[in-house]
């Protein structure tokens, strides 16, 4: 089971299930989205996804056609992102977790976005977007 909340704690949620790929993305959206030069999401099956308390407090921003930012109205802690095309996916802000297990980041994706002052200096896989 895993636990979490947001910064104030108005929303609680709980996760049926284990955390099995952790990807830390250094996207300019994620960056300017979490104001942090990357963010870890794990993606998570809807159904064992549930809000304990504060539902109401939940907010969502489109970011792109597809893809909702969820976050917490009262103190602005982003939970989750969801894309309107994948309903049964959640991807988890993992730094929102309070209790559980949390498996090491499995690989980093946009790498060619990290922030010029930020140092990459581990041997976890790394992918660049496709431009083509």
């Amino acid at each position: 089971m895993i636990k979490g909340s947001c910064l104030c704690g108005g929303v609680q949620y709980e996760y049926d299930g284990e955390l099995t790929e952790l990807a830390v993305c250094h996207c300019e959206m994620c960056k300017r989205a979490q104001g942090t030069p990357f963010v870890t999401n794990s993606p998570i099956k809807f159904e064992g996804f549930r809000i304990v308390i504060g539902k109401d407090l939940l907010k969502a921003y489109f970011s792109s056609e597809k893809k909702q930012r969820v976050f917490c109205f009262n103190c602005g802690s982003p939970l989750y992102s969801q894309r309107i095309d994948l309903p049964e996916v959640l991807r988890l802000r993992v730094g929102t977790v309070t209790s559980g297990k949390i498996p090491p980041p499995d690989y980093q994706q946009y790498c060619e976005s990290v922030s010029d002052w930020f140092v990459l200096s581990d041997d976890m896989p790394r992918y660049i977007q496709n431009k083509t």
